[in-house]
């Protein structure tokens, strides 16, 4: 089981991250698991799937599309391919799947949309997209208020990183992924 080898990918983490991007991995995992205590999700696999969100943040682009056209399970379009800091969630699930062989499609997931969040996310893609807005080490401005909401909705609290995200990447004319348009637009007309 997938839930039982979090000794094996702190080793693995050790080697790929740097010490910040560790703690905050294992910050991600505590907020995870704290998460899905409250909206009653697994918590071995909020922790697992928090644990190892990151795992090839730090891998060159060139080698991340390699693995994913390798793969070939993910067609990236062109602007996919150049929105480098969302190419890592890919990479990962992609990693964590062919050379790690994980195979909690929910973990894998919700690797797979920690940054662009998607369409209908489960709880679980919820819980590790707002745990990795959330997590203790994160202190960005509003960061308390973003997560005061996370303990009440998963939904605002996905909502408002969603809005972030949208707004930042629009003020530094940097594209913004469609998985977030569609996952923005999705969470709007159901929230009041």
């Amino acid at each position: 089981m997938d839930t039982d080898r979090n000794g094996e990918f702190l080793e693995i983490l050790k080697e790929k991250l740097t010490p910040s991007r560790l703690y905050h991995s294992i910050c991600v995992a505590e907020k995870a698991k704290h998460l899905a205590e409250i909206f009653g999700a697994d918590t071995e696999k909020a922790y697992t799937a928090g644990l190892i969100h990151d795992i090839m943040r730090y891998e060159p682009a060139e080698e991340m599309l390699k693995l994913i056209d390798e793969d070939g399970k993910h067609k990236l379009t062109d602007s996919e391919r150049r929105i480098t800091v969302t190419l890592h969630a890919v990479a990962g699930e992609v990693y964590l799947r062919t050379k790690l062989g994980v195979t909690d499609e929910e973990i894998l997931s919700a690797v797979r949309y920690h940054t662009t969040g998607k369409e209908k996310m489960t709880l679980l893609e919820k819980i590790i997209y707002v745990a990795d807005l959330t997590s203790e080490d994160r202190d960005y401005p509003d960061v308390s208020k973003v997560r005061e909401t996370a303990e009440e909705s998963l939904e605002k609290a996905t909502l408002r990183g969603l809005s972030f995200t949208i707004e930042s990447n629009a003020k530094q004319n940097r594209p913004i992924h469609i998985d977030t348009v569609k996952a923005y637009n999705y969470l709007a007309e159901r929230i009041e």
